[in-house]
C-alpha cells in the first residue's frame, strides 16, 4: 500500500478547508444569500385580504337597523343614509308593476314612504300586508333589495303584536 492509497490525515482536511468569514470590501462580514420564494408570501396576503373583505362584508350587512317607517330620522339607526330593514303595510292601490321594476308605498303610524323594488317581491306580495323592505332610501324613496313578506300562521302566533301594529287603518285586514 502506498501513501496515495491511505486515506488523508485529519490535519490534511482541516488545512484545505477554509473556515473563515468572508467579509465586504469594508471589512464587515457577508451574510449569506437565501433565495426568498415570494409565492407563499403573495398567497399568504391574498388570503388575508379575502378574509378581510368578507369578514367586512359580513359586519356591515349585520348592522342593517329594522325600523317603522314613522321612525325614519326619528329613531338612532333609522337615518335615512344608511342601509335599512322598513317595515311597514303595503298602501291599498299603490302597486304598480313596469320594466321588471315594482313600485309601491309603505305607511306604519301615519308615515308612508315610496318603494323602488328591482324585480317582483314574488310569493304572497300584495297591498294591504305588512312587509318588511331592505334597502337604502335615495331620493326620498326605499331603494329595496329584498321584500319579506309575512307568510304562516306561526308568523302571526309568534309576532301578534307587531302584525296588529302593522295593520294601517286605510286597508281591508281581510283584503
Amino acid at each position: 500500500m502506498t501513501d496515495a492509497d491511505l486515506p488523508p490525515s485529519d490535519d490534511s482536511i482541516a488545512d484545505d478547508l477554509d473556515l473563515t468569514p468572508r467579509t465586504n470590501v469594508d471589512g464587515t462580514a457577508v451574510a449569506s444569500q437565501r433565495k426568498r420564494n415570494w409565492l407563499p408570501i403573495l398567497v399568504l396576503a391574498l388570503v388575508v385580504v379575502a378574509g378581510g373583505v368578507i369578514v367586512t362584508q359580513f359586519l356591515t350587512s349585520a348592522v342593517d337597523y329594522y325600523c317603522n317607517v314613522d321612525e325614519i330620522n326619528v329613531r338612532e339607526g333609522c337615518d335615512d343614509d344608511r342601509r335599512i330593514r322598513l317595515q311597514g303595510t303595503v298602501d291599498e292601490g299603490s302597486v304598480v308593476r313596469s320594466d321588471g321594476v315594482t313600485v309601491f308605498t309603505i305607511s306604519f303610524n301615519g308615515a308612508s314612504l315610496p318603494v323602488r323594488y328591482a324585480g317582483e317581491p314574488g310569493g304572497i306580495f300584495k297591498e294591504c300586508i305588512p312587509v318588511v323592505v331592505h334597502g337604502v332610501i335615495e331620493e326620498g324613496a326605499l331603494q329595496g333589495d329584498r321584500v319579506e313578506v309575512k307568510h304562516s300562521d306561526e308568523y302571526v302566533s309568534v309576532n301578534d303584536e307587531r302584525v296588529v301594529d302593522a295593520q294601517d287603518l286605510g286597508c281591508d285586514a281581510t283584503a
